[in-house]
């Protein structure tokens, strides 16, 4: 036993952790009655080597054994803690001060507990008592101002930190506290004053030069923030934290260069699971390359990242691993990250909200419908919080002219699907009645389309580099009538900007199939198919459409697109069921009902028009699904396309609709070819974008409440070649005859619907 204990010692003094850990729990499974200082030392051991589970177990072994020894307490309160498990941290360390109460350390570790907790209330009775005992410590002052910040007493809060960086300039924490206060009230250009006084007082520190380039980030300069790192380099070439966050700004528009420096990063620095998870999800989103081998690289290292353990995932850590799992299909692994609920709140409360879009696919109750509004709210509820504290001025009131002044918030209106359906609005713009003004914040370059709308309208303000409260400020002085976001909570839109009010009327279209959770949002643009017929589950007053809630642009919906004589039956011999639409509307449900169509057609196949289908994971994932449900593998086709699809609907002959997040391109994509789509209709607008298509294409007998008659209908079609015949080349002229192809009536109906919300009879 002595020797045990003897080698531990020398393990120590040689600085081999792993090897003295080994030795200590050999020692005390040999002999529980150790001494407490031994199983002291081995709690301290797996604390300082990040080994917290084990932690954990040792040290309630330990208190059960020595229930009175502060010290294992207060150990065991701070693994805790970094296990996340806050209310059982806050017990230890309870017991902890109760056997010591004039311990700093241990009133600390509690006060930083109730802090986590957002106890605000009795971490400020911590902090002031210990700020009282010893006025002068920067960390009471520091800590006690986050408490008084978390309870709405801003003043006070910025005088304590202010305090603490006086008594100490080189207290680097408590800089970092004022400039990240800043930041997040979005001051950009107090924040980044502070900055430089902080790095005035601590040149060289690496802390506060990445907080400069945080705040610079903020603003929306990344192209500022990326010339302020490259003048950091030279002087700092290794510098992981300058690469993580190079790569992190360069991804934004430059994927490749990006990718460079994230791996880097991670080189330099492999514990650094930031780095990890950012280069993840720039891999995930690359697509230029092999883009089947990114997103089979982003699933493995989203793989061994997660077996690692989940206590140290933010929830933007578990946004991205959520992204990627779902994109390769792996759903018992997406179950491991938490429930829908779970992952919403935290979400919405990490200001994560282009996270919720990949959630839609995922709903499977009622329950789940208000639970994701509920989500959308609280993040929307924050937002508006934050825009509070930088009100827009108001332009005195422009000379009365009797024309409606409309702005579409956008960064889409490019080569995009937003900007294909928007098009008929730019091509028939109402001049008698509307003064149009586009807003954009896109990173990439001007295109076609882009350049086309630029021309059409009153103004075109393209800012990439403008933050958001620039932006609403920006929108205020054109002094709109009313303003329409098109993107949501998707990436590089700017919905924040709505909760400045920057327009007296707002509303929501297009992009993004769901309420976007801002009260300063007043509408979402609907039809009488895609509204909810339950009230509840909108957000927004629904601003109603006669027929459709969109037309075929004709950039995409062209006549170029050439559709193949016959069916694709007669040229392959077997029926083909497919899907183009993206796997995150994909789930277990869907692939079990899609099994059962090919179970009841014998002789059929289904492709998947997919790059994913290049990830060799996606492909295992998938064919699981459908051997489960009894069809072989050989019976599954992976075109591996991306930008080159339309041709591919030729070797389709149905299309199989996702739920409940239904297609919405893809939908009409297909049906321009000739090709009819079988959908599934649910409560909520997500769930009705296919009905609304279908109805308004003529076809609206392929879309259902019901999962048996899904599958009824779409065998149904795969039995009557004569039918998907005369779709397949009569369904373009129907959908150009109806309220789909109808774009300058369209734009003549969407017109009057914004002049009658603006000023209503």
């Amino acid at each position: 036993m002595n020797e045990r204990l003897a080698a531990a010692q020398a393990a120590l003094n040689s600085g081999r952790a792993a090897d003295a850990i080994e030795h200590l729990v050999a020692a005390i499974e040999a002999d529980p009655a150790q001494a407490a200082v031994i199983y002291r030392t081995l709690l301290i051991q797996l604390y300082h080597t990040g080994r917290y589970p084990e932690g954990e177990r040792w040290g309630q072994a330990a208190v059960e054994r020595f229930p009175r020894d502060f010290e294992l307490w207060n150990t065991l309160g701070i693994i805790r803690r970094r296990l996340k498990r806050l209310p059982e941290a806050l017990q230890a360390l309870d017991n902890a001060t109760k056997l010591n109460p004039n311990s700093a350390g241990g009133q600390v570790n509690r006060g930083n507990v109730l802090l986590e907790m957002r106890d605000f209330a009795r971490a400020e009775q911590v902090f002031t008592k210990l700020a009282r005992a010893d006025s002068r410590n920067p960390e009471y002052q520091r800590q006690l101002g986050r408490a008084l910040l978390g309870l709405g007493k801003r003043e006070a809060g910025l005088m304590r930190i202010r305090q603490a960086v006086a008594f100490k300039k080189d207290f680097v924490d408590g800089w970092l506290d004022l400039i990240g206060l800043f930041n997040e009230e979005l001051r950009s250009a107090e924040a980044e004053e502070l900055a430089d006084k902080a790095l005035a007082a601590n040149p060289g520190s690496a802390r506060l030069m990445e907080a400069k380039v945080a705040v610079i980030r903020r603003s929306g300069q990344l192209r500022r923030a990326e010339a302020y790192m490259q003048a950091l380099l030279p002087e700092h070439p290794d510098a992981a934290w300058l690469h993580y966050q190079m790569g992190s700004v360069v991804s934004e528009y430059d994927r490749v260069r990006g990718n460079v420096h994230l791996r880097r990063a991670v080189e330099l620095n492999p514990g650094n699971l930031d780095a990890k998870l950012v280069l993840i999800e720039s891999l995930e989103r690359t697509r230029t390359g092999d883009e089947g081998a990114n997103i089979e690289e982003a699933y493995q290292l989203t793989k061994a990242a997660v077996a690692q353990g989940l206590a140290e995932f933010t929830p933007s850590h578990l946004k991205i691993a959520f992204e990627v799992l779902v994109r390769v299909c792996a759903f018992d692994e997406l179950e491991n990250l938490g429930t829908l609920k779970a992952l919403g709140r935290a979400w919405a409360g990490a200001n994560k909200h282009t996270a919720f879009l990949k959630l839609l696919g995922q709903v499977r109750t009622h329950e789940d419908r208000l639970e994701l509004l509920e989500d959308h709210r609280i993040w929307g509820r924050a937002e508006e919080a934050r825009a509070a504290g930088r009100p827009v001025k108001r332009p005195p009131p422009r000379p009365a002219d009797g024309r409606i002044r409309l702005g579409f918030l956008s960064s889409d209106l490019r080569r995009h699907p937003v900007g294909y359906f928007a098009l008929p609005l730019f091509e028939h713009i109402d001049r008698e009645r509307f003064d149009v003004y586009c807003y954009s914040f896109y990173q990439g370059q001007l295109d076609s389309i882009q350049e086309f709308i630029t021309q059409q309208v009153t103004g075109y303000r393209w800012n990439p580099d403008m933050g958001s409260p620039d932006a609403a400020q920006m929108i205020a002085d054109d002094q709109l009538d009313i303003l329409i976001e098109l993107g949501g909570s998707t990436h590089m839109n700017r919905l924040d900007v709505m909760a400045y009010r920057a327009a007296p009327v707002q509303a929501s279209w297009l992009g993004y199939p769901h309420s976007a959770g801002l009260s300063t949002i007043d509408y979402l643009i609907c039809d009488p198919h895609t509204a909810p017929p339950q009230r509840e589950l909108l957000v927004e007053k629904p601003m109603m459409m006669p027929k459709s809630w969109i037309a075929l642009g004709r950039m995409v919906f062209s006549e170029s697109h050439v559709i193949s004589p016959g069916v694709p039956q007669d040229r392959h011999g077997v029926i083909t069921f497919g899907t183009a639409n993206n796997p995150h509307k994909y789930n277990a449900e869907m692939f079990r009902v899609w099994a059962q169509v090919l179970q009841a057609t014998p002789n059929s196949r289904f492709m998947f028009v997919r790059p994913e289908g290049g990830s060799e994971s996606f492909r295992r994932n998938v064919l699981a699904h459908f051997e489960a449900g009894g069809v072989a593998a050989e019976r599954i086709v992976f075109n591996t396309v991306r930008g080159v699809h339309m041709p591919q609907y030729n070797e389709v002959d149905v299309t199989l609709d996702t739920f409940p997040l239904t297609g919405g391109t893809t939908t009409t994509e297909a049906l321009w070819m000739g090709v009819p789509v079988v959908s599934l209709i649910g409560e909520a607008f997500f769930e009705r974008l296919s009905g609304s298509i279908l109805a308004n294409a003529g076809v609206g007998d392929m879309a259902t409440t019901d999962k048996e008659d899904y599958v009824r209908i779409a065998t149904a079609l795969a039995a009557d070649r004569d039918r998907r015949l005369e779709l397949r080349h009569g369904l373009r002229d129907m959908i150009k005859a109806g309220p789909l192809g109808q774009t300058e009536q369209f734009a003549r109906d969407f017109y009057d619907m914004v002049a009658g919300a603006v000023r209503p009879a």
